[in-house]
């Protein structure tokens, strides 16, 4: 997660082969992110846009211009775990952080094709994605909603601050 305005999302799988099924999690992943992104009226495309961070050619993006949402994937011995960013607003953001990290990697990269969801549907929000994507979600499968325990929470608060930029 880049800050607050961007969305994590993501799930585990159990598979004897997982290696032989990467493609086919990836283009199902972003077909999903895609028809969440159209349903909340983004002309929402599959690919990689020349110059955007992380490239992937399963990036979601708006009408073929910005990146949207990156995924990235996760292999292990009998599983694999999927995993997307979702830049609901505050591109500008996103940049600023990503400006000296390309710059001191020598990449080339365009910072102005880092979209956000607000940049393409005014006035949209975090809720709003979360929500389009849960029901993308349970589409397709049967979702179980899961409380963190007062443990898992306490720790999450306790190493927030050392996570942050120090912008925020």
């Amino acid at each position: 997660m880049f800050h607050e305005q961007t969305l994590h999302f993501g799930y585990a799988v159990r598979d004897a082969e997982p290696r032989l099924r990467v493609t086919q999690r990836f283009e199902e992943t972003a077909e999903l992110v895609a028809r969440a992104f159209a349903g909340l009226g983004v002309d929402a495309r599959i690919g990689e846009i020349e110059g955007e961070y992380c490239p992937g050619e399963h990036s979601v993006n708006a009408r073929g211009e910005t990146k949207l949402m990156g995924l990235g994937q996760r292999v292990i011995k009998d599983g694999a775990y999927v995993g997307g960013v979702v830049v609901v607003a505050g591109a500008d953001r996103v940049r600023d952080v990503l400006v000296p990290v390309y710059d001191a990697l020598g990449l080339g990269w365009r910072p102005e094709v880092t979209g956000s969801l607000l940049d393409e549907v005014p006035g949209i929000g975090w809720e709003d994605v979360r929500a389009a994507l849960v029901a993308e979600y349970a589409a397709l499968y049967e979702l179980e909603s899961v409380e963190l325990d007062s443990e898992a929470l306490a720790l999450a608060r306790r190493l927030t601050p050392a996570h942050r930029s120090p912008s925020t």
